[in-house]
């Protein structure tokens, strides 16, 4: 009996599969390596190569392994490439889900945790935000994951399938280089990467209703994600969730970009100074998790602060 990790070879999927074999589970990899990198795997971890669009992928997964449980990370993620390409947004993240769920449901899969996001909230007014908060969604990405965590549940309630959406804050740092993320689309490796060029971080929007007028956001590091994971696996197991059909996964603590970037500068002694540029399209002020639920339904917290996870990513590159 093994836990299926999609997109396992990608940033926060590699994490957790180095977390899940340590914690002895048995592990199989789907991956279309678009953003995927196989040597993050551990070497005796099974790789299937394909995307969850291709029938014969999955009959190759399932054909092969004994599947117990499904962790589902494999999506399209970038907000600014949603809004330009919104079919490519509901083909990748609400189809490929759909035909995994259907696979799921025929092999008699017994738990699916759902790789879900803070963009579902949208622009909340209401800090920390918790998992009662209204979800209204301000761009195409946000709206598949919410769409995602609908069909998960309803199939799931249908299959037998004990369910959870996790939803992710802003993912940052690194447990060691070998798995570092080197996609460079989210804001720590951006700025650490513009400054390791001597160029200036850029800045989208400096006029928020903020305490600096950047956006804030609730980072968290990647191995307390993946840790959370495991968290959830087991409560999965055990069936042990109650009635937790999401939670939030962050630290409850916002930090601004433009802390990020005197964070960054401070820590690899950069000498450069933050560019302003236009807001971005579909980026709300401020989104601060409230981790209440979390804590109780997994006995989890977050163990790193931003400093630890600017510094890993930094140390990583």
């Amino acid at each position: 009996m093994a836990w299926l990790v999609t997109g396992g070879a990608g940033y926060v999927g590699a994490h957790l599969v180095h977390a899940l074999r340590e914690a002895g589970n048995n592990v199989v990899v789907l991956d279309d390596l678009s953003t995927g990198i196989p040597d993050r795997l551990p070497a005796d971890v099974p790789l299937v190569c394909g995307t969850l669009l291709d029938p014969h992928a999955l009959d190759r997964t399932f054909g092969a392994h004994v599947v117990s449980g499904v962790v589902h990370l494999a999506a399209k993620k970038r907000v600014a490439e949603s809004i330009d390409e919104p079919l490519v947004y509901y083909r990748e993240n609400v189809e490929g889900l759909r035909m995994l769920l259907e696979r799921c449901a025929a092999a008699g899969v017994e738990s699916f945790l759902f790789s879900s996001s803070a963009a579902v909230y949208g622009e909340s007014a209401v800090l920390p935000i918790d998992e009662e908060v209204p979800c209204v969604p301000v761009n195409p990405y946000g709206h598949t994951k919410l769409a995602g965590e609908w069909l998960t549940r309803a199939v799931g309630a249908v299959a037998g399938m004990r369910t959870v959406a996790l939803r992710y804050f802003n993912v940052a740092g690194a447990a060691s280089a070998d798995l570092a993320d080197v996609e460079a689309a989210n804001l720590v490796p951006l700025v650490l990467s513009a400054i390791r060029r001597g160029e200036s971080p850029q800045i989208f929007g400096d006029d928020y209703p903020t305490r600096d007028g950047t956006c804030v956001r609730d980072y968290i590091h990647v191995a307390d994600v993946a840790d959370a994971h495991v968290a959830a696996v087991r409560a999965l197991e055990h069936g042990d969730l109650g009635s937790a059909s999401t939670l939030n996964i962050g630290t409850g603590r916002g930090v601004s970009v433009r802390e990020i970037i005197d964070l960054a500068l401070k820590i690899t002694g950069g000498d450069v100074e933050a560019v302003v540029m236009p807001r971005r399209p579909g980026d709300p002020p401020a989104v601060v998790a409230s981790v209440d639920r979390a804590a109780d339904a997994l006995q989890w917290k977050a163990r790193h602060d931003v400093s630890d996870m600017v510094e890993s990513a930094w140390t990583a590159m």
